[in-house]
């Protein structure tokens, strides 16, 4: 596995600079796109790493799907109009959310370095997965048998926040413009 420092550096940047314009840009639907570009970095370097499975996967279960629900929530709520406005806040609260970010990231930091590998050295090596029956085949085994309760509690995560999102529309388009029920 030969990794191309430039190739790094240029899908790693992408990433970076589409995930702050995620969080900075006003419109949602733009912040939606950022995050599809997010999404193909990602790719881009799992694909660098020789893990085609997982570069593919996140084509088309992030960028494809996940980004067609997040955009079909996003105008069925009609969130086009951006409803906070960072100018408007007042500065101490901009302070504490500064605050707040920092400690936060200083505790992933902590964590990150203070934590035990979960993972053997050595355990998935290239010959190993090679033995098994390739990527496809050890991802799948460990998804569909040690991981199956994550996989599942995650597809209802998304079916909540779809039937949560409907609700929240129908709502919404009761409401008329004089304030009552129509």
């Amino acid at each position: 596995m030969d990794i191309s420092p430039v190739f790094f550096y240029l899908f790693a940047g992408l990433a970076l600079g589409c995930s702050l314009l995620v969080v900075l840009k006003k419109n949602p639907v733009a912040s939606a796109f950022n995050l599809v570009m997010v999404f193909f970095a990602f790719a881009g370097i799992y694909a660098m790493l020789d893990a085609h499975l997982i570069a593919a996967l996140q084509v088309l279960v992030y960028a494809g799907a996940i980004m067609v629900l997040f955009l079909f929530v996003i105008m069925l709520l009609n969130a086009d109009v951006p409803s906070f406005d960072l100018q408007r806040s007042h500065p101490g609260a901009r302070v504490v959310a500064g605050l707040l970010c920092a400690v936060l990231l200083l505790a992933f930091v902590w964590a990150f370095k203070n934590s035990p590998s979960p993972v053997e050295p050595g355990q998935f090596s290239a010959s190993r997965i090679e033995a098994a029956g390739g990527n496809t085949r050890v991802v799948s085994e460990l998804l569909f048998s040690e991981y199956i309760l994550p996989f599942e509690l995650t597809s209802v995560l998304l079916l909540g926040a779809i039937v949560g999102a409907v609700a929240i529309a129908k709502r919404k388009q009761k409401v008329g413009a004089g304030g009552g029920v129509k």
